[in-house]
């Protein structure tokens, strides 16, 4: 899977930033498994339908001109989830299901290496979330990925979620970019498409369970892990 394609712009020229998605992409989801599976009566099965339903009612939330804090819409597509499976649970309890469990997760395993040796090769790296800012903070303060980070951003203020156009237009306008200045660097296709029709550059890396989206343009570098992105992404001039 591994592989660089050459951005028909950039011929390996550095982006001045990289962004970076959050869940999944930096930190290992492992533990929500176990309590999502807890919360649905066991069924850790059931972790990627409700990570899909939040994702989808993320977008019908925004495509309706509305907004919900990112956990709140978890929390609700938990409770959808559970009840498709007649499994009795209560609003509070998937709200504290959901901010317990991606309150502490750990970074993956090959990730603060690569993040420093991003960081020693002159990169700014931009943490870029759908999540609060507060949850950002307390997920990066759990990880110990703080110090890694030139700025923490959150979706929050435009009151819209990726992969919405806006979102990511609004993230170069904060750091003072131009589109094609900015890379996403994320570990979902939905994501990786987003940036790249909002004209952003991006790289995916591939978790298990992960694929980009065939219809999306072309990715310049696809790779299993963050430490293979590093590794080509040191080499750009």
């Amino acid at each position: 899977m591994d592989n660089i394609k050459k951005h028909k712009n950039s011929k390996t020229i550095r982006p001045k930033v990289l962004f970076f998605d959050v869940n999944e992409t930096l930190l290992d989801l492992t533990n929500v498994k176990k309590e999502v599976g807890k919360a649905l009566g066991g069924r850790e099965d059931l972790l990627s339908l409700w990570f899909t339903t939040m994702l989808q009612y993320s977008l019908v939330t925004s495509a309706s001109g509305q907004y919900k804090p990112f956990g709140h819409i978890g929390a609700a597509a938990l409770q959808m989830v559970a009840a498709n499976h007649n499994i009795n649970l209560t609003e509070a309890d998937a709200r504290k299901t959901i901010s317990e469990s991606m309150g502490n997760l750990p970074a993956h395993i090959e990730v603060k290496e690569a993040l420093a040796q991003l960081k020693n090769a002159g990169y700014k790296l931009v943490a870029f979330t759908n999540s609060s800012k507060d949850g950002l903070k307390k997920q990066f303060e759990s990880a110990g990925l703080t110090e890694y980070f030139d700025e923490m951003l959150s979706v929050e203020p435009t009151g819209k979620f990726k992969p919405f156009t806006d979102t990511y237009a609004w993230g170069a306008k904060q750091m003072g970019l131009e589109l094609e200045e900015c890379m996403l660097i994320a570990a979902h296709g939905w994501d990786v498409a987003g940036a790249l029709w909002a004209g952003w550059r991006a790289a995916f890396i591939g978790r298990p369970s992960q694929q980009e989206y065939p219809l999306a343009p072309k990715t310049e570098i696809v790779v299993s892990d963050l430490k293979k992105a590093a590794d080509i992404l040191v080499t750009y001039k």
